[in-house]
């Protein structure tokens, strides 16, 4: 990694992460249940929309990743050039979305569909090149870990600020600040540490270098990291969706609470960030995430228990959750960008040990396209579920509650498990296996 990542330049090259995690709660947790509230969308007809839109978003990643690859081939200049117009973007699909200019119901979801397209587009490519440039920073696993705590961290100051402007300040003061965040991150990004780049005919002879957008799957340690990152990914895009739901429905709790819930678990999430690049200083990146899933089950097991009235219970789960989501955020990352490392010609075969892969973009197209696909299942299977099991908004029956518990806490402890198993054996064994050799 270049020596000369310190905290300026991590700071610099984080801020991107706090509008992209602020802009990332108001679609993936506030939306489904703004929409569903106060323009009365039915949740059968709204997880089919976020369903479509999230689709969407996750099959054009990998060409986005491919894009930049591309751009990255040819100049860095070129990259941060897509991240300027990938933010326009994002500000325009952002306000639209929640201020839609149509009000018939038919043209509302419509409009809806249009404006998900959008904006996600703008996430997504605005993503995708803030990721693939930490990667290609390189370095070992602690350092790795650094510059991903840097635009985590920052992320999650991002989404903590996200969680308490639109219940305090409204959403046009929310947007305005968004605005504003995406403005301070292009600046920053632009003047942080750049990766030393491959020249493109150097690129061309070098045989780690993809040649399609599926060279990433030729490598089984991808295939085995991807495959966890998804089960893990889902378990926790699916309480991601519900959580406000839970809250106002199952806890019957007051909307000025919702900042707290969500503002602790955040918090709590960024507080963590340190505590877990301790931990993999002692036992590695793979066996702290495990770690991290371990403690997630624990704690919604218990919000399995959890009933009407609940709040300080429900903090503390909330708290607890955040913590583990530190581990979430920031290992798997870096997991990936120290596999995309190992993968790189070795420094005997000329390629300069520094240099950036122009093949990165492909594997974080990939990633992000798992992310997404997460997000889509997690909309597009439990909010049409819960509405054939009974469950609407505001409804407090018995059955229609249970359905609530079952979505929110109990299916996604049965994938987080099916994740730390999944984890073990893919990851973990073989690469104790390999060491003892």
């Amino acid at each position: 990694m270049n020596s000369a990542f310190g905290s300026r330049n991590g700071l610099a090259y984080g801020l991107m992460g706090f509008p992209l995690a602020f802009a990332a709660l108001p679609l993936y947790v506030i939306l489904p249940n703004h929409y569903a509230r106060e323009f009365g969308v039915p949740l059968a007809t709204l997880g089919a929309v976020l369903l479509g839109a999230r689709l969407f978003d996750a099959f054009i990643d990998p060409a986005l990743g491919r894009l930049t690859d591309r751009l990255f081939a040819r100049s860095t200049a070129a990259v941060l050039a897509l991240g300027a117009a990938a933010a326009l973007v994002l500000a325009i699909g952002f306000a639209l979305l929640f201020f839609p200019l149509v009000s018939e119901p038919g043209a509302l979801v419509i409009w809806a569909t249009a404006m998900l397209m959008l904006t996600y587009a703008g996430y997504s490519a605005l993503s995708v090149a803030h990721q693939s440039w930490a990667a290609m920073l390189g370095g070992n696993e602690a350092q790795r870990s650094r510059i991903v705590a840097w635009r985590e961290g920052l992320g999650l100051l991002g989404v903590v600020t996200a969680s308490v402007l639109p219940v305090l300040l409204g959403l046009p003061v929310t947007t305005a600040v968004f605005f504003a965040a995406l403005v301070l991150g292009c600046w920053g990004w632009q003047r942080s540490v750049r990766p030393v780049t491959l020249k493109p005919h150097a690129a061309s002879t070098t045989p780690s270098v993809p040649t399609s957008v599926w060279q990433p799957f030729r490598q089984a340690g991808f295939r085995r990291l991807l495959a966890v990152f998804m089960l893990n990914g889902i378990a926790s895009a699916i309480p991601a969706t519900l959580v406000l739901f839970f809250i106002q429905d199952k806890l019957a709790a007051p909307a000025s609470l919702e900042p707290l819930f969500l503002g602790s678990y955040f918090l709590c999430a960024a507080l963590s960030i340190p505590l877990w690049l301790a931990v993999v200083k002692r036992i590695g990146l793979a066996r702290s995430w495990l770690v991290g899933m371990v403690l997630a089950m624990s704690v919604f097991v218990w919000a399995s228990q959890v009933g009407d009235g609940q709040m300080l219970a429900f903090a503390l789960i909330c708290a607890l959750s955040g913590v583990a989501l530190g581990a979430d955020l920031a290992l798997p990352s870096a997991l990936l960008a120290g596999l995309i490392q190992s993968s790189r010609a070795p420094a005997s075969s000329g390629q300069p040990t520094d240099a950036a892969d122009p093949g990165t973009g492909a594997y974080f197209g990939w990633w992000s396209f798992a992310t997404k696909l997460n997000l889509a299942l997690a909309a597009g299977l439990a909010l049409p579920l819960l509405d054939l099991f009974g469950y609407a908004p505001g409804v407090r029956d018995a059955a229609a509650l249970n359905a609530l518990v079952v979505a929110y806490c109990v299916l996604p402890c049965v994938l987080k498990a099916l994740a730390a198993g999944a984890l073990y054996l893919l990851v973990i064994r073989p690469h104790s296996v390999e060491s003892s050799l």
